[in-house]
């Protein structure tokens, strides 16, 4: 069969909800300022699902940054890749900046969050090492895996016992081949909300003889007492070797960087083909991203506004009775038992009649007959919007325990 006629039958699993779902459950537009409060389907809606977590997208500094920095450099620059012609004393400073932020000897800058996860880990080990990762690692990191052609195992979510035993398969394989372990986890899960267990991943350090790779997008600026991230909040940011966090969330940017040991990252710089062979981050990113990072450093009113509202929401979601499971972070997950229908149509009924906007997950994601409401509480959240939300999640949960969802295509008021 030819393979473009065979993608129309192979859909896969979120691609075959498309016909109905496109537009409105996937790939949705939130339209106008970046905030609390956004326009959904032509209405203002107060809106959980966005990662801006210090309130940084639309803080006047950080607006007259990008502005000054597109005007300055345009979007072109630099031409090139890092190693050829693309870099730049801005982008060198910004490293410099962040290894001090983050307590590392060097940083080297990434493009993308997601490519750079899976080109650090395809550049630093080989078919004689082996990798052992967290169950409930991100994407990027099983899909940096997956080009991995050694041995590698999973370890069960947190699980220290577990993480013990694929050690020592790891252990046994390496005696023979020669090669090391990369132990991967990350800071904050995306989804969960708890945090990896980094302090009890570090005290395995010494037996084992590992390297340690942490991917703390969810955790920097918002973990820690300084914002340095989840490690620096469990007391172990020195044993991590090599600490990975994207500017996407709390800088309310794009790109990512890496930070570790001199000698380490100076071997990504020549070895992460994500970055050999692409363009370098733009300079007004770079540029913009200067001023976060001061104010991230400097201004720790955001981080405290941040936890103030999680503390708000989920203190009062908890005396409503919902289930948010084990987070330990502004990941607020809201765990309902329902079908994919029912939750299509409680959706329908929060953004149409409630004018709440929240991230919806589903089979296969989670088990079938599980729904996952997902809320990301951020600086620029009010308690009003707190309160609101409360009492409609109250109203719509008892709309699905009696079978209001149940009927397709509710009445929109």
């Amino acid at each position: 069969m030819n393979i473009l006629e065979k993608l129309k039958l192979k859909k896969g699993p979120l691609g075959e909800h498309a016909h109905y779902a496109h537009g409105y459950y996937t790939f949705p537009k939130l339209e106008g300022e970046i905030g609390n409060k956004m326009i959904f389907n032509g209405k203002e809606h107060i809106v959980w699902s966005l990662n801006n977590y210090l309130g940084l997208a639309n803080h006047p500094e950080v607006r007259k940054a990008d502005t000054a920095g597109t005007s300055l450099f345009g979007l072109a620059y630099p031409m090139g890749a890092r190693m050829m012609t693309g870099n730049s004393s801005l982008h060198e400073h910004l490293e410099a900046e962040l290894s001090i932020f983050v307590k590392k000897e060097d940083t080297f800058l990434l493009n993308y969050g997601y490519q750079g996860m899976l080109s650090i880990i395809d550049s630093i080990v080989d078919r004689h090492d082996v990798i052992v990762y967290d169950a409930e690692a991100h994407a990027c990191i099983i899909d940096g895996v997956r080009l991995h052609v050694g041995k590698r195992f999973v370890y069960a979510h947190n699980d220290m016992e577990s993480l013990k035993k694929q050690l020592e398969h790891a252990k046994n394989i390496t005696n023979k081949t020669g090669g090391g372990i990369l132990v991967i986890t990350e800071g904050v899960f995306g989804m969960r909300g708890d945090m990896g267990n980094l302090k009890g991943i570090a005290s395995l350090k010494k037996k084992y003889d590992f390297t340690f790779l942490v991917d703390d997008a969810h955790g920097i600026g918002v973990m820690g007492e300084s914002g340095a991230g989840s490690g620096e909040e469990q007391g172990v940011q020195k044993n991590i070797d090599l600490y990975f966090a994207t500017f996407a969330k709390s800088f309310a940017a794009i790109g990512a960087f890496v930070s570790g040991n001199k000698n380490v990252i100076d071997h990504l710089r020549y070895n992460m083909r994500s970055q050999i062979y692409a363009k370098a981050l733009p300079m007004p990113v770079v540029f913009g991203l200067q001023r976060r990072l001061e104010l991230i450093r400097k201004e720790i009113g955001y981080r405290e506004q941040l936890w103030r509202i999680t503390k708000a929401l989920q203190d009062g979601l908890k005396s409503a009775e919902f289930n948010i499971g084990n987070t330990e972070t502004p990941v607020t997950p809201v765990y309902l038992n329902g079908t994919i229908a029912e939750a299509t149509e409680l959706v329908k009924d929060l953004r149409e009649n409630y004018r709440i906007f929240c991230s919806m997950i589903v089979y296969p994601v989670v088990p079938k007959g599980i729904i996952i409401l997902r809320l990301i509480p951020t600086a620029s959240h009010t308690l009003a919007d707190v309160k609101r939300t409360v009492d409609v999640f109250t109203a719509i949960k008892e709309n699905l325990e009696a079978g209001k969802y149940s009927v397709k295509d509710i009445s929109v008021v």
